[in-house]
């Protein structure tokens, strides 16, 4: 965890913001990229600190009311030809499929299901959708709070879903891009079950975004670093490239 001081300790000149508005500035600062394609290295490290790499392709087309996205692995071995079909939802639980290349079968991931870890990795399901500010709920202000020197805002939110995995929310905030830096996720025990660190932003074509994510479990001591490479946006993708059918192609 990142150490962070109190206000009562250091002098901050934030203008005060509501954590609804925090969440949806975040939103939008890696908004209107239109479509996304880009490959992606993940890597697995567990409480010994051993290490499994795995390579993905993953398109991602963004639309009004919850993203699509795509993605399929291509090493090693044992997971090559794995995809996995996201469609994100605002107003209810987002539907999503895996492709089993060995069964040659597609599975539907159950609502209830959605806090299960994503192929092995510290990702749950859920966690695999991209932000949405309205699907969560907020009360009250943002908190001002400084990380390593410096100043960020502290932004608290619920998921709406009764499926999800967690109670609430942490995020940490940059003020000057609105890019979010950190989040804290809590179990249904209110218990803090996993940290995300988000980094490498980088502007594509105007347009932020994420170029690193490192996601560590607190209770089990394991660590997904997830890494996005070659990056291109607004390529022109279309509803059918993400059809369920290319589940099986």
């Amino acid at each position: 965890m990142l150490k962070i001081f109190s206000l009562s300790l250091v002098s901050i000149s934030l203008f005060a913001i509501s954590n609804f508005e925090l969440a949806k500035k975040s939103d939008a600062a890696t908004s209107n990229y239109q479509d996304a394609s880009s490959q992606m290295h993940m890597t697995l490290i567990n409480a010994n600190g051993q290490e499994r790499s795995r390579v993905m392709k993953m398109i991602v087309l963004e639309k009004e009311g919850g993203d699509k996205s795509l993605m399929e692995f291509l090493s090693p071995a044992d997971v090559k030809g794995t995809k996995f079909l996201n469609y994100e939802h605002v107003d209810k639980d987002d539907d999503q499929w895996l492709y089993l290349p060995a069964l040659k079968r597609v599975k539907r991931i159950a609502s209830k299901n959605k806090s299960g870890s994503f192929m092995g990795s510290e990702f749950a399901y859920e966690d695999l959708s991209s932000f949405n500010a309205d699907k969560y709920t907020y009360v009250g202000d943002a908190k001002e709070v400084v990380i390593e020197g410096k100043k960020m805002y502290q932004g608290e939110s619920k998921p709406l879903s009764k499926n999800s995995g967690y109670t609430k929310q942490v995020f940490f905030v940059d003020p000057d891009t609105f890019l979010i830096h950190q989040t804290d996720y809590y179990d249904r025990k209110k218990e803090l079950l996993k940290t995300a660190v988000f980094s490498e932003y980088k502007k594509i074509s105007g347009v932020w975004r994420i170029g690193k994510i490192i996601m560590s479990n607190h209770q089990n001591d394991k660590k997904t670093i997830l890494l996005w490479e070659n990056e291109t946006i607004k390529n022109g993708l279309k509803e059918k490239n993400f059809h369920k059918r290319v589940l099986k192609k």
